[in-house]
């Protein structure tokens, strides 16, 4: 069983869900939030399944933030075995209206964060020759589906390259790197924008293979598979979870 485990973006929705899914295999888990109280909640709940939750606020746009997160996880539980980079922004509109700061801290959640996070677990898993790092990346890691996501699509498909980049350096060592593109997830949104109003999204829902919306449960189930021994001989990929929006994506 894998004892460490990592989870950024834990405090709610699809990350919240992976933290929960992991502790109910067992095992240890690292669940990073920017919003304490939340993060702390999600602890409480990992708990209840009889594994240890350390529930860290941290903005993982800052590097030393991250690293920081990482000392606390090796020194509570020795050792991480799976980090799963879920934080991420996705704000929407047209690229010439974003002013630098807000253009540059989209790629330093959407894509450093990971960079951060992979950096500081690399050389223990590398002397472990062990370990998994997924990705989520959102249909944006790989295709540009919509106008007014420009920042979300040059950051997740940058997110994607790290990914196939870390797979290729980190093979020789057993440890492996994926992503999942995730689609249209039920979940509570704070991007209005991209979602017509009410849970039914029609026009959306025509676009997809089986007509509905994911659930986080669903996509937890993919992360946990790329995540396990299940997954030994995978790396470099992406795991579409999308409902069959781009079939053969």
């Amino acid at each position: 069983m894998q004892s460490g485990r990592v989870v950024s973006g834990a405090g709610r929705n699809i990350g919240r869900t992976i933290g929960l899914a992991f502790a109910r295999e067992g095992g240890d888990i690292v669940l990073v939030s920017r919003t304490a109280a939340e993060v702390r909640r999600v602890a409480e709940e990992c708990e209840s399944f009889g594994g240890r939750a350390l529930p860290v606020a941290a903005d993982v746009s800052r590097h030393g933030e991250i690293t920081e997160v990482v000392r606390q996880a090796l020194d509570r539980f020795g050792k991480v075995d799976v980090l799963v980079s879920v934080a991420a922004l996705r704000p929407h509109r047209p690229f010439w209206e974003f002013s630098y700061d807000d253009w540059h801290q989209a790629f330093n959640v959407n894509l450093h964060s990971t960079f951060y996070f992979a950096k500081a677990l690399a050389p223990s898993m590398i002397e472990r020759r062990s370990g998994s790092i997924v990705a989520l990346g959102g249909m944006s890691s790989v295709t540009a589906m919509r106008p007014g996501i420009g920042v979300v699509a040059a950051s997740k498909h940058g997110l994607y390259g790290l990914i196939k980049a870390m797979a290729v350096d980190l093979g020789e060592y057993g440890v492996r790197a994926n992503l999942v593109a995730v689609g249209n997830i039920a979940t509570e949104r704070h991007n209005p924008e991209w979602y017509l109003p009410g849970q039914e999204m029609r026009p959306e829902h025509q676009q997809l293979a089986l007509r509905r919306d994911g659930h986080p449960e669903e996509v937890a189930n993919a992360v946990l598979f790329l995540a396990s021994e299940d997954a030994s001989y995978i790396t470099g990929g992406c795991l579409t979870c999308s409902g069959g929006r781009f079939p053969g994506m």
